[in-house]
């Protein structure tokens, strides 16, 4: 269950305000088909953490010890610092508008999701548990938690929420996610 509630937590915070987030606002304003939408980002987000868990499950497979424990700790610290900065969608990012609703967003947030905070999130998640399934299921929540608002919701959410509060919360939550393993490792706990 830890591995479940902690990824759908951590990945639900630091998608408030990322660029896929963007995305999804974007797509919704641009077809006005929220189920599609909703259907593309899910079956992208599925596809996208099951492969971004495995490989950190399969990298804590092989790579044992307390040097790799510590290794992931400082990724979580790495990605409190990164969740701090604010994501912009890039020109060369936005979606080409000529597949529809649903494939254009199974394409477009697969890609733009690649190398995303999320993803590395995901990554080192699948490393901390080896529970690959746990991690993707709650991954994949914690991105329809805060996904399916922005899709109905859009630029209203946008504007109401102070997102410096919830990048400074998301960081707090990696940071903490960081010296809990770093005092794990250790012993101390």
């Amino acid at each position: 269950m830890e591995a479940l509630l902690t990824s759908t937590l951590v990945v639900a915070l630091a998608e408030i305000g990322d660029k896929t987030q963007l995305l999804a606002i974007l797509l919704a304003v641009q077809f006005r088909k929220p189920l599609a939408i909703i259907a593309g980002i899910f079956a992208a987000t599925i596809a996208n953490h099951f492969l971004a868990a495995l490989i950190g499950s399969q990298a804590a497979a092989f790579l044992e010890g307390d040097w790799f424990r510590y290794l992931i700790a400082a990724s979580f610290l790495l990605m409190a610092a990164w969740t701090l900065i604010p994501d912009k969608l890039d020109e060369d990012e936005r979606p080409r508008m000529r597949n529809g609703a649903f494939l254009t967003t199974l394409i477009t947030f697969f890609l733009v999701e690649m190398g995303d905070k999320t993803q590395v999130a995901t990554i080192a998640l699948g490393a901390q548990f080896e529970q690959v399934a746990l991690v993707t299921l709650g991954t994949t929540i914690g991105m329809m938690l805060a996904n399916v608002p922005a899709v109905y919701f859009g630029e209203v959410v946008i504007r109401r929420v102070p997102l410096s509060v919830v990048r400074r919360l998301a960081a707090l939550l990696f940071l903490a996610l960081g010296i809990w393993l770093i005092a794990e490792t250790a012993g101390w706990l």
